[in-house]
């Protein structure tokens, strides 16, 4: 399931730190990822506030991937940077089409987590984008850090 990982890990000493991981589109994938997220969390001392915001951000993205473009790729990648007071979470596939955003439909049993993903975001003081690219796509969180 894990295609690739790769960790760089260690106190920020005002330079960017990162890490990134590959995985198969699995539900499966889901709780290796967060927990892989949680990991780098740790070792950054991120406060419990802000990794507990980028932790439900890469659950439901993640999730959306599996759900919504895993037909379409066979890749899922998650990157974590820290550095010049930003958290930033990517979660990208390698399908094309980007996420529908627009009004939510609170009767719907779903499609409501990336709305959710970015009125946390804002709470925290961040956002949250689409990043189109050649290959696919990357969901983008940005948290101060503070």
């Amino acid at each position: 399931m894990l295609a690739a990982a790769v960790v760089r890990t260690g106190p920020p000493s005002g330079r960017r730190t990162s890490a990134h991981w590959s995985f198969s589109p699995t539900a499966a994938a889901v709780p290796l990822i967060r927990a892989r997220v949680r990991d780098a969390l740790e070792v950054w001392r991120i406060s419990l506030d802000l990794s507990d915001t980028l932790l439900l951000a890469v659950s439901e993205l993640a999730t959306n991937v599996v759900r919504h473009a895993a037909s379409a790729t066979g890749r899922l990648r998650v990157t974590v940077t820290f550095g010049g007071g930003l958290l930033r979470l990517d979660v990208a596939d390698g399908d094309p089409s980007l996420p529908c955003v627009g009004p939510v439909d609170l009767e719907a049993e779903g499609g409501r987590g990336l709305a959710i993903v970015g009125l946390l975001a804002a709470e925290a003081g961040g956002g949250v984008s689409v990043v189109a690219g050649r290959c696919g796509k990357a969901v983008r969180v940005c948290l101060p850090v503070g």
